[in-house]
C-alpha cells in the first residue's frame, strides 16, 4: 500500500500549503483510515472485517463516495516507466569506448582523404547503433503486455444498485461481482462464492484451478493458498462470487509485478565481457598510441611521422570488424536455434545460453506435460498398480470389470467437458482432475455413449466445504445408481462397505484406505476417492442428496507427468556442470516427487517461500546449495531467487510461461519463454522463446550457444593476436629510429581488405559436436581463456620480431623504403591467413579440422591473398597504398616466415594437450613446457 500512502501524504503537504480545501482536507484524513493500514492482511481477516475496514457495506460505496476515493487512490492501471525518446535512444549505442576510438579512426580516415574506407568505419557504427537500438526499444513491451492484462469494464454496486463501470475507475470498497469467463479487475477480498473457480496459473504457475472459499487463511499463507482473494488479471473458469476491492492498480499483485520487470534490468556476460573487453582495448592503444607519439617526437625530432606512427598504430590496432564479428556469429545462431524450435528475441542471449551455469526452470508444461494425467489405481485398499498394467490385461477380467466401474463412477460424476471435432477427433475441457478421470476412462472403454447420455437425476457440485462431488443416474436395472467422488478420507466415512481387492464386498477400513492414500501422496499423486450406491426405483431421491452407506471402490491418484526425454536433458546439463533447479508455484510434495522423476540432484529438502521470507540473503544462498526445487513460490521469490544466485556469480538461464515469472524472466542473465503455453508477458519479458515448451530444446540451444561464443573466441582470438603484432611492430619501429614501418592507408588496408573478411568468416565456424563434453566456461574468463591470452602474447610477439627484422634487414641492404614496407606489409598479410586457419579452434589442431567444414573461411583468406596480391601489381592502386610489386623469391620468402606463426600456434595447443593428459592443468602451453624443463634440469643438477 505505498504507493496509497505517499497519493495521502501528498495531500496533507498540499493543505498545508492551502494548495485544497478544507473538505478535501476531510476527505484525505478520512482516507487514512480506508486500507492504508502496511499491517492490514486481507487473507487473514473475515470478510465483514474487510469491509469495516474498508467503511464500506455490502451495498457498495455511493458514486459520490468512489468519485473522492478516486481522487486519492488514483486509477486501477498499471503506472509505467517514462520511455527514453527515441533520439536519444539511439545516440546511447555510440557510448562504448570502443566505438568512440572508431569514430576517431574514421575522422582519421576522412581527413586521409580516403573515403571508401571512412565509409566502411562508418557504416559498422551504423549498423551496430540500429542493432543496439532495436534491442532496446523491445524493453518497454513486457511492461505493456502486463498492461493489457487489466479488464476494460466491470460490474459493481454502488448505492446499492448494479453498475458497469470502467475497471480503471473501480477503487477500493466497491463491491464488485464476477462470472464466469470474466478477467479479474483488482484485488478482491471475497464475500460470497457459489462454485467459484479461478484460472491463477499466469500468478502461482499452479495447472489446476483453484476453488476459491470466503474462510480467511493463516497470515504467512503464500499466494496460491489466498483462496479468499481473487487477484487482478486472473480469469473465473467457472462460478461466481462476490467481493470488496482491496487493492487497485500498481497495489495488485499484479501491480508488484510490472513494477519488479520495470526495474529489472540484468545485463548478459557477453555484454559484460565486451564492456571490460572494450575498454581495455581503448585504453591500452590510446596509452601506448601517445607514448609511441611522444617517444617518436623526442627520440627522430620528427613529430610528423611520430603523428603518422601513432595513427597507423591505433587503426593497426584497433579491431574494427569485432562488432561485426559479433552480429554475424549470434545471427548464425539464431538462425541455427530456430531450426531447433528456438527464437531468439537479443542478440546477446545467444551466446549467454552457452555459458548458462545454472537452468531455473518452471515446472508446469516446461519439465511436464502441463496435462493432468491418471498415472496409479488402487480397487478398494488394495495394492496401487499403473494405467500401464491395466491396459496390458494384468489384472483378469474380474478385476478389470471391477476396474471399469470405478472409472465409469468417477466419469459420471464429472463436470468435464468431451469436445468431437468434425474429423472425430476427441478433445477434453475444464477441471483438469475431471479431465484426467474422464479420459482415463474414454481410453480403457469404461464408459458407453449411452451411459453418457444417461439423465442426471440429481447432483452436487464439488465444493471445498464438501470435499466431494455426487450424481445420482438411472441404471439399466431399473433403480438409481448414486456416484460419489472426493477425498478419499471424507469418502471412508460416508462408506459402509469396500472392496477388498478380491471381489467381495467387506466392513470399511478407514485405516487401510488411509495409508494406501498415503503411499500414492507420497509419490506426488493427487488421489480422489470413488464410491457408489445402488438405489431402488422407489426412494425418494431428496434423501441421498448427502451421501450415506456407500460402497468405496477405490482411489485414482494423478499428476501432471514429465515430458519425454526431459530426464535425459538433465542429466545431460548436470554431466556437463549445468545445474538445474526446478522453481514452482506448485506444492513442495508434488514438485519433490516430479524432482525426483525428472533425475534432480537433490530433491528431499525442498525450499518454500514461507522459509524464504524469514531468511537472509547468505542464508538463502546456503540452502540453494543444498536443494535443487524451490516450491510455493511468489513472483517476488522467483526474482529473488534469480539475483541471489547471480551474486554468486552465476550465469543464470530461467524458464517460465506465466505473468509470475516476467520478473525472473527480465532478471536473469537469459530468458526463456514457452510460445505455445505462455502468457503474452512471459514472452515479452524474455530473451528467448520455445516454441515447442519443451526442456530439450534448452540443451540444444544451450549447445548452439556455445558454438556460438567459440565462434566470436575465435575471431577475437585472430584480432587481438594481429592487433598486438602490429602495435609491438609500429613502437617499437618508432624507438629503433627506423624509417616509418607502415603507412595509416595501409593499416586501413589490411583491417578491411585482407583480415577484414576473414574474421568474419571465423563466425560461420560450425560446431565440432564435443560442445557439450565440458562445463561453462568460468565468468572470470573473459573474451579469451588464459591460453589464447598468452597464445596471442606469443604469436604477436614472433609476427612482430619477424617483420621488424625482415624490414630492418631490407633496409640495411639497401631495398627502396616502398620496397621493404610492401615486403612486411606482405608479411603482415600472410600472418593473418595462417592465424586465420590456426583461430577456427582453440584446442584442435588445424590438421584434425575439415577445411570444406568452413568453405567461407576458406574462400576468403584465398581472395583475400588475390586482392593483396593484384593490387601491388596495378600502378594506380600500388601508387595509392604505397605498395612495389614483390619477386616471386620475395613471395616464397615470405610465404615459409609466415608459415612459422602457424606451427608457432598449433605446437602451444600440442603441448598443451600433451600436458593436460599428463595432469599438467595448473601450467599450460609454452609456459608449461618451460617450467616441467626447468624441473628436470634441476633434477639432473642435483643428482
Amino acid at each position: 500500500m505505498t504507493s496509497i500512502e505517499n497519493n495521502v501524504q501528498n495531500a496533507s503537504e498540499r493543505l498545508m500549503q492551502g494548495a485544497i480545501d478544507e473538505d478535501d482536507a476531510r476527505v484525505s484524513n478520512q482516507k487514512d483510515n480506508i486500507g492504508v493500514k502496511n499491517d492490514t492482511v486481507w487473507h487473514n481477516i473475515d470478510a465483514n472485517q474487510a469491509l469495516e475496514v474498508l467503511e464500506t457495506s455490502r451495498k457498495g460505496i455511493s458514486r459520490r463516495e468512489a468519485s473522492r476515493r478516486l481522487s486519492v487512490f488514483g486509477p486501477n492501471s498499471l503506472s509505467s516507466v517514462e520511455k527514453m525518446p527515441k533520439w536519444k535512444l539511439f545516440l546511447i549505442q555510440f557510448k562504448s569506448p570502443l566505438i568512440a576510438v572508431l569514430i576517431v579512426c574514421g575522422i582519421i580516415t576522412i581527413a586521409l582523404d580516403h573515403l571508401i574506407d571512412a565509409a566502411a568505419i562508418f557504416l559498422v557504427l551504423l549498423l551496430n547503433a540500429i542493432i543496439g537500438y532495436y534491442q532496446e526499444s523491445k524493453a518497454d513491451q513486457a511492461v505493456e503486455a502486463l498492461a493489457s492484462l487489466s479488464s476494460p469494464t466491470c460490474r459493481v454496486i454502488r448505492d446499492g444498485k448494479r453498475f458497469e463501470i470502467e475497471a480503471a475507475d473501480l477503487v477500493p470498497g466497491d463491491i464488485t461481482l464476477l462470472e464466469s469467463g470474466d478477467r479479474v479487475p483488482a484485488d478482491i477480498r471475497l464475500l460470497d462464492t457459489s462454485r467459484l473457480r479461478v484460472d491463477e496459473s499466469m500468478l502461482t504457475g499452479e495447472s489446476n484451478d483453484v476453488q476459491k472459499h470466503t474462510d480467511p487463511v493463516e497470515e504467512d499463507a503464500s499466494l496460491g493458498d489466498r483462496k479468499c482473494i481473487t487477484f487482478s488479471g486472473t480469469m473465473v473458469t467457472s462460478g461466481r462470487g462476490r467481493g470488496v476491492v482491496v487493492a487497485t492498480g500498481s497495489d495488485t499483485e499484479l501491480g508488484e509485478i510490472s513494477s519488479l520487470v520495470n526495474n529489472s534490468n540484468g545485463k548478459t556476460p557477453l555484454q559484460q565481457i565486451m564492456q571490460r573487453t572494450e575498454k581495455g582495448i581503448s585504453i591500452g592503444v590510446i596509452i601506448v598510441a601517445v607514448f609511441v607519439f611522444i617517444a617518436g617526437t623526442v627520440i627522430n625530432d620528427d613529430m610528423t611521422n611520430s603523428f603518422l606512427s601513432a595513427v597507423s598504430l591505433v587503426v593497426a590496432s584497433m579491431p574494427e570488424a569485432l562488432p561485426i564479428v559479433l552480429t554475424v556469429a549470434m545471427a548464425l545462431g539464431i538462425s541455427r536455434m530456430a531450426k531447433r524450435n528456438a527464437i531468439v528475441r537479443t542478440l546477446p542471449a545467444v551466446e549467454t545460453l552457452g555459458s548458462t551455469t545454472v537452468i531455473g526452470s518452471d515446472k508446469t508444461g516446461t519439465l511436464t506435460q502441463n496435462r493432468m494425467t491418471v498415472e496409479r489405481l488402487s480397487l478398494g485398499a488394495g495394492d496401487p498398480f499403473s494405467v500401464e498394467e491395466s491396459k496390458e490385461d494384468r489384472l483378469g477380467s474380474d478385476a478389470t470389470t471391477r476396474l471399469h466401474a470405478m472409472l465409469k463412477a468417477a466419469a459420471l460424476t464429472n463436470e468435464a467437458y468431451r469436445n468431437i471435432s468434425a474429423e472425430g477427433d476427441v478433445s477434453y475441457s475444464g477441471d483438469a482432475v475431471d479431465v484426467a478421470m474422464m479420459r482415463i476412462a474414454d481410453d480403457l472403454g469404461a464408459v458407453s455413449d449411452e451411459d453418457r447420455k444417461t439423465e442426471t437425476k440429481l447432483e452436487t457440485a464439488y465444493e471445498p466445504e464438501h470435499a466431494y462431488s455426487m450424481t445420482i443416474k438411472p441404471n439399466r436395472e431399473g433403480g438409481f445408481t448414486q456416484y460419489v467422488k472426493g477425498a478419499p478420507d471424507k469418502l471412508a466415512m460416508m462408506s459402509e462397505t469396500m472392496d477388498n481387492g478380491q471381489g467381495n464386498a467387506v466392513p470399511i477400513d478407514a485405516d487401510a484406505i488411509h495409508h494406501v492414500y498415503e503411499q500414492m501422496g507420497k509419490d506426488g499423486l493427487r488421489v480422489i476417492g470413488v464410491a457408489s450406491r445402488q438405489i431402488d426405483e422407489d426412494q425418494d431421491l431428496a434423501t441421498y442428496r448427502k451421501p450415506r452407506e456407500l460402497h468405496f471402490l477405490g482411489l485414482e491418484g494423478m499428476l501432471d507427468p514429465p515430458r519425454s526425454g526431459v530426464r535425459e536433458a538433465i542429466e545431460l546439463c548436470i554431466g556437463v556442470g549445468i545445474e538445474v533447479k526446478m522453481i514452482t508455484g506448485d506444492h513442495p510434495t508434488t514438485a519433490a516427487a516430479i524432482g525426483e522423476r525428472l533425475g534432480l540432484q537433490q530433491t528431499d529438502n525442498v525450499l518454500t517461500g514461507r522459509e524464504m521470507s524469514e531468511m537472509s540473503d547468505e542464508v538463502l544462498k546456503a540452502r540453494l546449495r543444498e536443494t535443487s526445487i524451490a516450491a510455493r513460490v511468489s513472483p517476488q521469490d522467483k526474482l529473488r531467487i534469480v539475483e541471489v544466485l547471480q551474486d554468486q556469480g552465476e550465469v543464470v538461464a530461467v524458464t517460465g510461461d506465466g505473468v509470475n515469472d516476467a520478473p525472473a524472466l527480465k532478471s536473469a542473465s537469459v530468458g526463456i519463454a514457452m510460445g505455445e503455453s505462455g502468457t503474452d508477458v512471459a514472452r515479452e519479458a524474455s530473451d528467448v522463446v520455445l516454441t515447442d515448451d519443451n526442456f530439450v530444446t534448452l540443451t540444444h540451444a544451450v549447445r548452439q550457444g556455445r558454438i556460438t561464443f567459440k565462434a566470436i573466441r575465435g575471431s577475437a582470438f585472430f584480432l587481438l593476436s594481429t592487433a598486438v603484432a602490429a602495435m609491438i611492430a609500429v613502437g617499437v619501429n618508432v624507438i629503433a629510429e627506423m624509417p616509418l614501418l607502415f603507412l595509416p592507408l595501409q593499416m586501413l588496408w589490411i583491417n578491411f581488405v585482407t583480415n577484414g573478411v576473414q574474421d568474419v568468416a571465423l563466425g560461420f565456424e560450425p560446431g565440432s559436436g564435443d560442445e557439450l563434453d565440458y562445463k561453462p566456461r568460468k565468468n572470470t574468463e573473459g573474451l579469451l581463456s588464459s591460453a589464447l591470452w598468452a597464445r596471442t602474447a606469443i604469436c604477436g610477439l614472433w609476427m612482430a620480431m619477424c617483420i621488424l627484422v625482415m624490414f630492418r634487414l631490407e633496409i640495411d641492404q639497401g631495398v627502396d623504403v616502398i620496397s621493404a614496407r610492401t615486403m612486411a606489409l606482405t608479411l603482415l598479410v600472410l600472418f593473418n591467413f595462417f592465424m586465420s586457419m590456426s583461430a577456427r579452434s582453440e584446442t584442435v589442431m588445424i590438421f584434425r579440422l575439415n577445411p570444406l567444414r568452413n568453405k567461407f573461411l576458406l574462400i576468403a583468406s584465398i581472395v583475400a591473398l588475390l586482392i593483396h596480391a593484384i593490387a601491388m601489381y596495378i600502378p594506380g592502386i600500388a601508387a595509392v597504398l604505397g605498395m612495389a610489386p614483390l619477386a616471386l623469391w620475395q613471395w616464397g620468402l615470405c610465404m615459409a616466415i609466415g608459415l612459422s606463426v602457424l606451427i608457432l600456434s598449433e605446437g602451444d595447443k600440442f603441448i598443451r594437450a600433451r600436458l593436460a593428459a599428463r595432469g599438467y592443468g595448473a601450467r599450460t602451453g609454452m609456459y608449461a613446457a618451460v617450467h616441467q624443463a626447468r624441473r628436470k634440469i634441476a633434477g639432473m643438477i642435483r643428482s
